[in-house]
């Protein structure tokens, strides 16, 4: 069953399908990595090293994931999560409050959501000195175009790391993939009582996304410099990163 939408209804559909689904989004993102995705952004925000009283952003928040982990580098900074899905943000308000903990009293607020689109982020250049982005590259209808906003929002010498789905190398590991977030994640997300359409676009959109090479020379044409990548989890999932010089 093919359910990815026509790319001028793209936007729309990815707005909306995350809507239905985000009060159970966590829990389910969580059965079907088996708890792997917060270690998988703990690596991406390492990476970035925000400065402890720097400005991060997070692009395609989503319920806020990053949020907290970005505020426990920075106790007294500002970390800042973007999304288009308004009830995503509002699913995950209580890290917020999570975030809150790991700050000095007097910034133990500096952390929130605010409604933007990736392809159009509502902040001025060079604004924040870090970006995380993660599984929200394969979701917009134009990755160069993100990457370029990335990079116009970003300080000289900031850094973005990129998390998103990669394909095992190895053709066994590739097939057992496939065969994994194709037909077991839909029964995953519908034994948890989600939106089964829904956790069938997303193995679905991963499988058309560029591959490591490909999407680390996107992020060079947008003009991020330094670009490498490191694959983890036996090549599920891979992290990208780039300098603004």
């Amino acid at each position: 069953m093919n359910v990815l939408p026509p790319p001028e209804e793209k936007a729309t559909y990815v707005e909306r399908m995350f809507a239905r689904i985000a009060p159970g989004y966590d829990r389910i993102n969580r059965a079907m990595t088996f708890g792997q995705d917060q270690g998988w952004r703990r690596h991406a925000v390492n990476a970035v090293a925000p400065p402890i009283n720097g400005r991060a952003l997070d692009v395609g928040t989503g319920t806020g994931d990053f949020l907290p982990l970005l505020a426990a580098w920075m106790p007294d900074g500002i970390a800042v999560g973007v999304d288009f899905c308004l009830p995503m943000m509002r699913a995950g308000w209580s890290k917020l409050e999570t975030a809150a903990l790991d700050r000095s009293p007097a910034h133990a607020y500096r952390t929130t959501f605010v409604g933007g689109d990736a392809l159009r982020l509502p902040f001025p250049d060079d604004t924040f000195d870090s970006i995380t982005t993660g599984f929200t590259m394969r979701n917009v209808t134009d990755i160069g175009a993100a990457f370029r906003e990335m990079w116009r929002i970003v300080r000289p010498g900031g850094v973005v790391a990129c998390l998103e789905v990669a394909r095992p190398r190895s053709p066994l590991l590739r097939l057992g993939h496939r065969f994994y977030f194709e037909q077991v994640v839909p029964l995953v997300g519908l034994a948890l009582g989600s939106d089964r359409q829904a956790y069938t676009y997303l193995p679905q959109s991963a499988r058309l996304f560029p591959a490591p090479p490909e999407l680390a020379q996107i992020m060079r044409a947008a003009g991020w410099q330094h670009v490498q990548y490191k694959r983890l989890s036996l090549g599920a999932v891979a992290v990208h990163t780039g300098v603004k010089l």
